[in-house]
């Protein structure tokens, strides 16, 4: 069975907590190795063969600092889960500023890439940043009603979510949201896409 252990909510519009779920190993053994058969760099290299969209997920973090501090995390790893209810799901690395924050705040954003926001995409992939402020400077975007999360212009769609529930995955955590609304800025741009360790353009 999962085992839950039970996060604190901070956040002013936080629900009843959400619960951490840890996919169990075997008792006495920690940790499942690898295969011996599949060393990280062949899994890399098998996994960067799946072609994946690119989003930008993002968050306002009303703590940090007197006016709060928007974050912004590039992903290939989301996806749709359900449709009834509407919920998404996208895959944080342990201890990332992102997976730090919405460990507190229980609302927040994603964005679909267009072709032409590579530049965003490489902007928000940089790791051992500070502070995301300057990130958003020069960004067309709007504050969601729902999230108060950056939405940025000239994405295909954007979506507004609120966390159902946690899954740490080994060195990752899986966060479940569940979509409180959508806009199409640009519904009929084409994708950015990852494929083979570079962003690429469909077709």
């Amino acid at each position: 069975m999962l085992q839950t252990t039970p996060t604190q909510p901070a956040h002013p519009l936080a629900r009843p907590a959400v619960h951490d779920l840890a996919i169990p190993t075997t008792p006495g053994t920690g940790p499942i190795p690898h295969a011996e058969e599949v060393s990280d760099d062949e899994f890399r290299a098998a996994m960067s063969r799946l072609a994946a969209g690119v989003v930008l997920v993002t968050a306002h973090d009303p703590e940090d600092g007197p006016r709060g501090e928007d974050v912004g995390m590039t992903a290939t790893a989301f996806l749709s889960v359900s449709l009834d209810p509407p919920l998404v799901l996208v895959s944080l690395r342990n201890g990332s500023r992102m997976d730090d924050v919405l460990t507190e705040v229980p609302v927040w954003a994603v964005s679909l890439l267009a072709e032409s926001q590579r530049h965003v995409a490489g902007r928000f992939a940089m790791r051992g940043r500070v502070s995301d402020r300057l990130l958003f400077a020069d960004l067309p975007y709007r504050r969601g009603e729902h999230s108060g999360a950056p939405l940025i212009g000239g994405a295909l769609a954007t979506l507004e979510c609120r966390t159902e529930s946690r899954v740490v995955a080994g060195d990752h955590t899986l966060v479940v949201g569940r979509v409180l609304a959508t806009e199409l800025p640009s519904a009929e741009g084409s994708p950015l896409t990852y494929f083979r360790g570079r962003y690429r353009a469909l077709g």
